[in-house]
């Protein structure tokens, strides 16, 4: 785009009150921004915006406009407009979708067959490498794996596709000249370096609360479908569970123990319609006939496992952690932990005769003292 395009269109979209829905209904109206910006103001006007906006369009905050040209100005920095080629066409399809996207990286991805893993900030250990061996698996069958950036799931489902050296795509609800949370400030330039971090957000905009359910839109909207790994009845990543129902796309959660408050969101989903999935090997079932032959399905469940390095923790606590509410068998903690099932016995015995554990018979195990 011109310069002149650029500033119509940042224009337009500082102007308060004109969302994703307004600005494309304007469009359709009168024309693309650089049309709306000739246009008087007695057109302006019968087309909806009233003086405050017609104000504001006519005289823009230039410190903002000034700088999003000093952002765009850098190689891998970009501007997608709604009616730019690259812009997905998956995306287009919802409700209010965004004009523009910011976007750092490789912007071609964005067409990419996408999935969205979302879930709690304060995930349990079990849920954290759910989310990152079921990310790695999808990414490695084809998928782009589609998250928030935040704290928890998000993080775990960006690493898990990073550490299998595929695309992931971060959606911020703030401007991409900075880096929220700024811990995983590293982690958004690995992102950055091997995937993609989008927003509908100029650079200078804050991540304020308000942001984050619009963000969610965009995370569903992109992707074929949504699974959820671990949510409280609350949980913010509920909104883009039912964002995605509401754009009819696939919601997938994984289940958890009755007496977990992380497993109530994931089980409320279930009850709702959401698919119960307890493999990877369940999403490319119900994605298989939406993505054709794109993706490379294997028939082993854990062909494509990526278990994190643990070689930094202590074992026992290991498996302490891979235990949850519920009686666990030791073949199943052997999966979780990656441990040889004559290591895990061992260690259990050490953990029963510490009074940590408890053994249920049949093989089965559960933790002490969980509450």
């Amino acid at each position: 785009m011109t310069e002149y395009e650029l500033r119509s269109w940042l224009a337009l979209t500082l102007v308060p009150g004109l969302g994703p829905l307004k600005i494309s209904r304007l469009r359709a109206r009168l024309g693309e921004p650089p049309v709306i910006s000739s246009c008087n103001d007695s057109q302006l006007t019968a087309a909806g915006l009233n003086q405050g906006q017609l104000r504001a369009f006519r005289e823009p905050d230039e410190r903002a406009i000034e700088g999003a040209l000093q952002w765009l100005a850098t190689a891998d920095h970009h501007l997608v407009p709604v009616t730019d080629p690259v812009y997905p066409a998956i995306l287009r399809e919802i409700g209010a979708p965004p004009q523009l996207l910011f976007a750092k990286g490789d912007p071609r991805i964005l067409n990419n067959l996408q999935i969205a893993v979302v879930g709690s900030r304060n995930p349990t250990r079990n849920g954290y490498e759910t989310a990152y061996d079921f990310s790695a698996y999808l990414a490695m069958t084809g998928l782009t794996i589609t998250s928030g950036l935040a704290l928890g799931i998000d993080a775990a489902s960006h690493l898990g596709c990073l550490d299998a050296n595929r695309k992931t795509i971060a959606v911020t609800g703030n401007g991409l000249d900075m880096v929220y949370p700024p811990k995983h400030r590293q982690l958004a330039h690995r992102i950055a370096e091997q995937g993609l971090l989008i927003s509908e957000y100029l650079p200078g905009t804050k991540p304020l609360a308000q942001h984050f359910p619009q963000r969610n839109r965009i995370i569903a909207g992109l992707s074929l479908g949504t699974l959820v790994v671990e949510a409280a009845q609350k949980s913010g990543s509920l909104i883009t569970a039912y964002r995605a129902l509401e754009q009819n796309r696939e919601v997938f959660a994984v289940p958890g123990s009755i007496h977990s408050p992380l497993a109530r969101g994931c089980h409320r989903l279930i009850k709702q319609g959401a698919k119960l999935v307890e493999s990877a090997q369940d999403i490319l079932e119900e994605l298989g006939t939406l993505a054709g032959a794109q993706l490379e399905i294997s028939d082993s469940e854990n062909a494509a496992r990526v278990p994190h390095d643990r070689s930094d923790n202590d074992a026992h606590q290991v498996v302490l952690e891979a235990m949850s509410f519920d009686p666990v068998s030791v073949d199943t903690l052997s999966q979780r932990t990656g441990m040889a099932v004559a290591e895990l016995s061992s260690i259990l015995l050490i953990l029963e005769l510490e009074n940590k554990v408890s053994a249920e018979g049949g093989g089965y195990y559960v933790r002490n003292n969980q509450r």
